[in-house]
Protein backbone atom coordinates (compact mmCIF):
# COMPACT_ATOMS: atom_id res chain seq x y z
CA UNK A 1 0.00 0.00 0.00
CA UNK A 2 1.48 3.33 -1.45
CA UNK A 3 0.60 5.86 1.39
CA UNK A 4 1.31 8.84 -1.03
CA UNK A 5 -1.28 8.88 -3.76
CA UNK A 6 -0.04 9.27 -7.39
CA UNK A 7 -3.11 11.00 -8.39
CA UNK A 8 -2.51 13.43 -11.62
CA UNK A 9 -3.92 17.18 -12.35
CA UNK A 10 -5.67 14.95 -15.49
CA UNK A 11 -7.03 12.57 -13.17
CA UNK A 12 -9.03 15.44 -10.96
CA UNK A 13 -10.09 16.95 -14.10
CA UNK A 14 -11.26 13.97 -15.98
CA UNK A 15 -12.83 12.70 -12.47
CA UNK A 16 -14.43 16.14 -11.30
CA UNK A 17 -15.47 14.77 -7.61
CA UNK A 18 -17.01 17.13 -5.34
CA UNK A 19 -15.70 15.17 -2.32
CA UNK A 20 -11.98 15.03 -1.08
CA UNK A 21 -10.97 12.25 1.73
CA UNK A 22 -8.45 13.15 4.03
CA UNK A 23 -6.36 10.63 6.52
CA UNK A 24 -5.41 11.62 9.59
CA UNK A 25 -3.13 9.32 11.29
CA UNK A 26 -0.45 9.96 13.71
CA UNK A 27 3.25 8.86 14.86
CA UNK A 28 2.97 7.40 18.26
CA UNK A 29 3.85 4.25 19.65
CA UNK A 30 1.86 0.67 19.37
CA UNK A 31 3.61 -1.62 21.46
CA UNK A 32 7.69 -2.72 20.82
CA UNK A 33 6.18 -4.84 17.46
CA UNK A 34 3.81 -2.39 15.50
CA UNK A 35 4.89 0.95 13.77
CA UNK A 36 5.32 4.15 15.11
CA UNK A 37 2.82 4.99 12.19
CA UNK A 38 0.32 2.51 12.46
CA UNK A 39 -2.75 4.79 12.71
CA UNK A 40 -1.34 6.25 9.83
CA UNK A 41 -1.17 2.89 7.82
CA UNK A 42 -4.83 2.35 9.02
CA UNK A 43 -6.34 5.70 8.15
CA UNK A 44 -4.45 5.80 4.89
CA UNK A 45 -6.18 2.16 4.20
CA UNK A 46 -9.47 3.22 5.22
CA UNK A 47 -8.88 5.85 2.69
CA UNK A 48 -7.65 4.38 -0.54
CA UNK A 49 -10.37 1.42 -0.02
CA UNK A 50 -13.15 4.20 -0.03
CA UNK A 51 -12.05 6.13 -3.05
CA UNK A 52 -11.50 3.18 -5.20
CA UNK A 53 -15.15 2.79 -4.58
CA UNK A 54 -16.40 5.68 -4.79
CA UNK A 55 -15.29 9.34 -6.97
CA UNK A 56 -13.70 11.00 -4.05
CA UNK A 57 -10.12 12.55 -4.44
CA UNK A 58 -7.76 11.05 -2.20
CA UNK A 59 -5.42 13.21 -0.69
CA UNK A 60 -2.20 12.12 1.43
CA UNK A 61 -2.06 11.48 5.12
CA UNK A 62 -1.71 13.51 7.89
CA UNK A 63 0.67 11.75 9.87
CA UNK A 64 1.00 13.92 13.32
CA UNK A 65 -1.73 14.40 15.75
CA UNK A 66 -2.60 14.51 19.09
CA UNK A 67 -0.38 11.66 20.63
CA UNK A 68 0.25 13.35 24.00
CA UNK A 69 -0.97 10.13 26.03
CA UNK A 70 1.54 8.55 24.64
CA UNK A 71 4.55 11.22 25.25
CA UNK A 72 5.88 8.73 27.50
CA UNK A 73 7.19 6.30 24.53
CA UNK A 74 9.90 6.92 22.10
CA UNK A 75 9.40 7.87 19.07
CA UNK A 76 5.68 9.41 19.53
CA UNK A 77 5.38 13.08 18.03
CA UNK A 78 2.41 15.39 18.97
CA UNK A 79 1.49 17.79 17.14
CA UNK A 80 -1.37 20.43 19.83
CA UNK A 81 -5.12 20.27 18.95
CA UNK A 82 -4.88 23.99 17.47
CA UNK A 83 -2.42 23.11 15.03
CA UNK A 84 -4.22 19.98 13.75
CA UNK A 85 -7.50 22.07 13.65
CA UNK A 86 -6.07 24.64 11.46
CA UNK A 87 -4.18 22.33 9.38
CA UNK A 88 -7.66 20.48 8.35
CA UNK A 89 -9.29 23.84 7.92
CA UNK A 90 -6.79 25.12 5.69
CA UNK A 91 -6.86 21.73 3.38
CA UNK A 92 -10.73 22.26 3.47
CA UNK A 93 -10.68 25.70 2.34
CA UNK A 94 -7.97 24.79 -0.47
CA UNK A 95 -10.30 22.54 -1.95
CA UNK A 96 -13.36 24.29 -1.54
CA UNK A 97 -11.36 27.31 -4.10
CA UNK A 98 -11.28 24.68 -6.47
CA UNK A 99 -14.57 23.34 -6.55
CA UNK A 100 -14.78 20.44 -4.06
CA UNK A 101 -16.85 21.72 -1.54
CA UNK A 102 -17.02 18.56 0.95
CA UNK A 103 -14.30 16.88 2.66
CA UNK A 104 -14.48 14.00 4.76
CA UNK A 105 -11.54 13.20 7.85
CA UNK A 106 -10.85 9.61 7.96
CA UNK A 107 -9.03 9.68 11.45
CA UNK A 108 -6.79 6.60 12.34
CA UNK A 109 -6.32 7.95 16.12
CA UNK A 110 -8.72 8.33 19.05
CA UNK A 111 -7.02 10.70 20.70
CA UNK A 112 -7.89 13.54 18.05
CA UNK A 113 -11.20 14.36 19.81
CA UNK A 114 -10.77 18.00 18.15
CA UNK A 115 -11.87 16.93 14.14
CA UNK A 116 -15.00 16.54 16.09
CA UNK A 117 -15.11 20.04 17.04
CA UNK A 118 -13.67 21.11 13.34
CA UNK A 119 -16.60 19.39 11.10
CA UNK A 120 -19.02 20.90 13.90
CA UNK A 121 -17.66 24.29 13.05
CA UNK A 122 -17.29 23.50 9.11
CA UNK A 123 -21.04 22.57 8.86
CA UNK A 124 -21.95 25.25 11.17
CA UNK A 125 -20.87 27.75 8.38
CA UNK A 126 -21.37 25.62 5.31
CA UNK A 127 -23.89 22.80 5.83
CA UNK A 128 -22.98 18.82 5.08
CA UNK A 129 -19.72 20.39 3.47
CA UNK A 130 -17.76 18.12 6.41
CA UNK A 131 -17.72 14.53 7.91
CA UNK A 132 -15.36 12.62 10.09
CA UNK A 133 -15.12 8.93 9.66
CA UNK A 134 -15.22 6.41 11.11
CA UNK A 135 -17.95 7.05 13.62
CA UNK A 136 -18.53 5.16 16.59
CA UNK A 137 -21.51 2.91 14.88
CA UNK A 138 -19.43 2.61 11.82
CA UNK A 139 -16.39 0.85 14.15
CA UNK A 140 -18.89 -1.23 15.84
CA UNK A 141 -20.66 -2.31 12.67
CA UNK A 142 -17.48 -3.61 11.20
CA UNK A 143 -15.90 -5.10 14.34
CA UNK A 144 -19.52 -7.17 14.39
CA UNK A 145 -19.58 -8.16 10.59
CA UNK A 146 -16.08 -9.31 10.93
CA UNK A 147 -16.26 -11.57 13.66
CA UNK A 148 -13.67 -9.61 15.99
CA UNK A 149 -13.65 -11.09 19.84
CA UNK A 150 -13.20 -8.14 21.66
CA UNK A 151 -15.18 -4.85 22.04
CA UNK A 152 -13.76 -1.68 21.64
CA UNK A 153 -13.26 -0.47 25.21
CA UNK A 154 -11.21 -4.20 26.07
CA UNK A 155 -9.02 -3.11 22.07
CA UNK A 156 -7.91 0.22 22.68
CA UNK A 157 -4.67 0.21 21.36
CA UNK A 158 -2.37 -2.22 19.20
CA UNK A 159 -4.97 -5.35 19.57
CA UNK A 160 -7.20 -7.42 17.61
CA UNK A 161 -8.78 -4.27 15.47
CA UNK A 162 -5.34 -2.70 14.33
CA UNK A 163 -3.09 -5.42 13.98
CA UNK A 164 -5.68 -7.24 11.67
CA UNK A 165 -5.69 -4.34 9.09
CA UNK A 166 -2.15 -4.35 9.12
CA UNK A 167 -1.91 -7.78 8.83
CA UNK A 168 -4.50 -7.24 5.71
CA UNK A 169 -2.52 -4.19 3.90
CA UNK A 170 0.79 -4.44 5.32
CA UNK A 171 1.71 -7.52 6.86
CA UNK A 172 5.56 -6.90 6.62
CA UNK A 173 4.91 -3.81 9.03
CA UNK A 174 3.67 -6.53 11.87
CA UNK A 175 6.35 -7.88 13.60
CA UNK A 176 6.07 -11.89 14.98
CA UNK A 177 5.77 -10.75 18.19
CA UNK A 178 2.60 -8.33 18.16
CA UNK A 179 0.42 -11.60 18.57
CA UNK A 180 1.60 -12.45 21.74
CA UNK A 181 1.19 -9.36 23.15
CA UNK A 182 -1.95 -9.19 25.20
CA UNK A 183 -2.83 -6.91 27.55
CA UNK A 184 -5.57 -6.09 29.21
CA UNK A 185 -6.10 -2.70 31.46
CA UNK A 186 -10.12 -2.26 31.41
CA UNK A 187 -10.59 0.19 34.00
CA UNK A 188 -8.27 3.61 32.73
CA UNK A 189 -10.40 6.12 34.88
CA UNK A 190 -7.93 8.83 34.67
CA UNK A 191 -5.96 8.38 31.14
CA UNK A 192 -6.25 12.38 30.15
CA UNK A 193 -4.35 13.11 33.55
CA UNK A 194 -2.00 9.89 34.05
CA UNK A 195 -1.11 9.18 30.04
CA UNK A 196 -1.13 5.45 29.04
CA UNK A 197 1.54 4.68 30.67
CA UNK A 198 -0.24 4.40 34.24
CA UNK A 199 -2.09 1.38 32.56
CA UNK A 200 0.59 -0.57 30.54
CA UNK A 201 4.20 -1.23 30.41
CA UNK A 202 4.25 -2.43 26.93
CA UNK A 203 2.87 0.25 25.27
CA UNK A 204 -0.83 -2.45 24.27
CA UNK A 205 -4.19 -2.80 25.21
CA UNK A 206 -6.19 -5.54 23.91
CA UNK A 207 -5.46 -8.30 22.40
CA UNK A 208 -3.40 -8.89 19.18
CA UNK A 209 -3.24 -12.23 19.35
CA UNK A 210 -6.48 -12.56 17.88
CA UNK A 211 -5.99 -10.65 14.90
CA UNK A 212 -5.72 -12.11 11.48
CA UNK A 213 -5.52 -11.00 7.89
CA UNK A 214 -9.45 -12.42 7.15
CA UNK A 215 -10.57 -10.15 10.06
CA UNK A 216 -8.67 -6.88 8.64
CA UNK A 217 -9.95 -7.61 5.45
CA UNK A 218 -13.88 -7.96 6.16
CA UNK A 219 -13.22 -4.70 8.88
CA UNK A 220 -12.56 -2.79 5.16
CA UNK A 221 -14.90 -3.90 3.36
CA UNK A 222 -17.83 -2.71 6.18
CA UNK A 223 -16.30 0.38 6.45
CA UNK A 224 -15.80 0.85 2.92
CA UNK A 225 -19.75 -0.08 2.78
CA UNK A 226 -20.88 2.76 5.32
CA UNK A 227 -19.05 5.62 3.97
CA UNK A 228 -22.03 5.71 1.56
CA UNK A 229 -23.77 6.99 4.45
CA UNK A 230 -21.56 9.73 5.10
CA UNK A 231 -21.89 10.53 1.54
CA UNK A 232 -25.59 10.61 1.62
CA UNK A 233 -25.19 12.86 5.19
CA UNK A 234 -23.40 15.55 2.81
CA UNK A 235 -26.02 15.04 -0.24
CA UNK A 236 -23.47 13.48 -2.53
CA UNK A 237 -25.21 11.35 -4.98
CA UNK A 238 -23.85 9.31 -7.89
CA UNK A 239 -20.63 8.78 -6.01
CA UNK A 240 -19.93 4.98 -7.20
CA UNK A 241 -16.96 4.61 -9.86
CA UNK A 242 -18.07 2.39 -12.60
Amino acid sequence: MDLIPSTTSANVRRDAPSVAVLPVGSFEQHGDYMPLATDTIVASAIAASVAARYNALLLPAVPLSCSHEHSGWPGTVSISHHTLAYLVTDVAQSLERQGISRLVIINGHGGNYVLSNVAQVANADKSSSMSLFPSRNDWDSARRLAGLESNAHEDMHAGELEVSILLSCRPDAVDDGALAADHSANERPFLPVHGMGAYTKSGVIGRPSLANAIKGDALLRSLTDAFAYHLQALGVTDATRS
